[in-house]
């Protein structure tokens, strides 16, 4: 899958895992909904339910920064199965005040932040790969 592709179909997709490293080396895997803008893949910490502010993701990213963002399609049509994968650099945006772009991006994106756009740590992930593979190639 050309790169032109892989970042259309990463698009379409409502949600994605967000795949992270934790301090002690053990992988931790989370959904997260997110927009894209040029090579940069944004999420925030929004208002939903969450048992605490101090989200595993972020201690994860202030450690280990390199994270990818995987989406993909099942269908019980095995031709029909996609996947895509954005590899890159994470940086925390902890001021509401700066990330302007990534949260209009988000709340573009999904009608629950237009009355309540995410004022949470923002997720700014610079896209070094994106890598793909689909069953109908």
């Amino acid at each position: 899958m050309d790169t032109a592709a892989a970042r259309r179909r990463f698009e379409s997709s409502p949600i994605a895992r967000l795949a992270t490293v934790r301090p002690d080396g053990a992988p931790h895997v989370v959904p997260v909904v997110f927009a894209v803008s040029g090579d940069h893949v944004y999420t925030a910490v929004d208002h939903k339910p969450k048992r605490h502010q101090r989200l595993q993701r972020l201690a994860n990213l202030a450690f280990e920064p390199r994270c990818s963002l995987l989406v993909d399609h099942y269908d019980h049509d095995w031709s029909q199965l996609w996947w895509v994968r954005a590899d890159g650099v994470a940086s925390i945006v902890d001021d509401p005040a700066q990330g302007s772009e990534g949260r209009r991006c988000l709340t573009e994106r999904y009608p629950h932040y237009h009355d309540a756009s995410p004022a949470g740590p923002l997720i700014v992930v610079e896209v070094r790969r994106w890598a793909g593979w689909d069953a109908a190639a």
